[in-house]
């Protein structure tokens, strides 16, 4: 008999890797989704995204214990039959660069609609990407505006921000380096720590928990992505220093730089750009945030300037190895923004192919482990997809390795001499041995110049 009962009103990568990791745990997970598609998968045991180790996750949850992982279209039903419900909704951004709230909004009143109809305590975790006063000022007051009940009294309120990196979503769900809860009062925060104490038991002898105010907890994860973000930028920076002199290499510079006990040497790798559903997203938000309090910010904006550039640099890189690529096949190797996952959104592989095209490249072909098939949905007939490194490489002019999958990492210098017509590679995630590959075949790397 399980002890939890939870329900999970967003099935994205956040929705429904906690619903898997919870219900592999003996909690009672009810998803909810207004997707048909997707809840039928997911009731067959299927998971509708690639994510490292959840589809082995959700097999072995549909053979030992189908009953704890149920998705249902009907997101009250969810809510009246669980103790605790986490928002894992998607806050997109606006074509102004600004946070879309209204997934967040419609979910508050669903839950709303059910509370109406429940008289026991009920907690209501935001665990989405927000910007604050979110949980207090929307979620809260929308709740209590379709309910009647009180935030406090009748129902807890939490903020809980996730850190989940995409690509290991399971390993980060079950094995956290700290958890960051937002509370409402003083009950909401100890119903979600007791919860947490259950599922995770012995973690937490290393792993702290933080309680904080609702707003407080909001801001915890921008300030965690946009760290993160302007540490890579950073990287990318002095990458581009590097390639101004000869004998610089920006990988052993940020090896210098990472091993100071105050930094570390996490997302200080240079390469041709960060992507995913996050950092972009959620540096743009608190950015318009900040600039409609009056308070423009001058850093996130070098940020993602700096970012986005790097799809400018690799194709002038690519230029300056392989001369004018009008009229020549040029390969990208990885698609999808990191390896891990075949998620598209903001990948770095869109960047480059739009700054391909902008300079009348047009015989572009792209081929990811994983990505393919959301590539596609991306990009369209903007490149051609190939169904193995072979087949992207061949009568290629000019590689472009985009994407660091472990499928990539064993290749040398002799596949891409016998693969393509002209092997030209240009490594934009400091993939390959610098010193063997600039001795075999033309070869240019982000962050280094053929030493003097």
């Amino acid at each position: 008999m399980y002890k939890y009962s939870v329900s999970i009103l967003g099935t994205g990568f956040i929705g429904l890797c906690s619903a898997a990791c919870f219900a592999d745990k003996d909690i009672k997970v009810l998803a909810s989704t207004h997707n048909e598609k997707k809840a039928n998968m997911i009731n067959e045991g299927k998971a509708p995204f690639y994510e490292a180790d959840l589809q082995e996750m959700m097999d072995d949850i549909k053979a030992n214990k189908p009953e704890l992982l149920q998705c249902l279209l009907d997101p009250v039903k969810a809510i009246l039959e669980t103790d605790i419900s986490m928002i894992t909704q998607g806050t997109p951004m606006r074509e102004d660069k600004s946070i879309n709230l209204g997934y967040i909004e419609s979910t508050a009143r669903e839950i709303g609609e059910a509370l109406k109809h429940k008289d026991s305590y009920h907690l209501v975790v935001v665990r989405s990407t927000v910007v604050p006063g979110t949980a207090r000022n929307l979620v809260g007051k929308i709740i209590t505006e379709v309910s009647a009940k009180l935030p406090g009294k009748d129902f807890g309120l939490c903020m809980q921000p996730e850190f989940l990196a995409e690509g290991r979503s399971i390993e980060d769900t079950l094995k956290p380096d700290r958890i960051v809860i937002g509370e409402f009062d003083e009950q909401s925060g100890a119903t979600l720590q007791e919860f947490y104490e259950y599922f995770y038991g012995d973690h937490l002898e290393n792993c702290p928990i933080l309680r904080m105010n609702l707003e407080s907890a909001e801001l915890v994860k921008y300030g965690n992505n946009c760290l993160l973000s302007t540490k890579i930028s950073y990287a990318n920076e002095f990458a581009n220093f590097a390639q101004l002199v000869p004998n610089v290499d920006i990988v052993q510079v940020m090896k210098g730089v990472g091993l100071d006990y105050r930094i570390n040497d996490r997302f200080l790798g240079a390469g041709v750009g960060f992507g995913g559903s996050c950092f972009h997203k959620d540096v743009n938000a608190i950015k318009a945030w900040s600039k409609s309090k009056g308070y423009p910010s001058r850093l996130l904006e070098a940020v993602l300037d700096i970012n986005d550039d790097q799809a400018i640099r690799i194709v002038d890189m690519a230029e300056e190895l392989a001369g004018d690529l009008k009229n020549k096949r040029i390969t990208l190797l990885g698609l999808a923004f990191k390896p891990g996952t075949d998620d598209m959104r903001q990948a770095a592989s869109i960047r480059v192919v739009k700054e391909l095209k902008k300079r009348g490249i047009e015989d572009i072909v792209g081929y990811d482990p994983k990505a393919n098939e959301t590539a596609e949905i991306e990009l369209g007939s903007k490149i051609a997809y190939a169904g193995s490194i072979e087949q992207a490489l061949k009568d290629s002019e000019c590689a472009l390795l985009i994407t660091e999958w472990d499928e990539f990492k064993n290749l040398k210098p002799d596949d891409f001499t016998k693969h393509m017509r002209t092997p030209n590679l240009v490594d934009g995630r400091r993939l390959y041995d610098y010193d063997l590959f600039i001795k075999s075949i033309p070869f240019r790397a982000i962050g280094r110049i053929n030493l003097e």
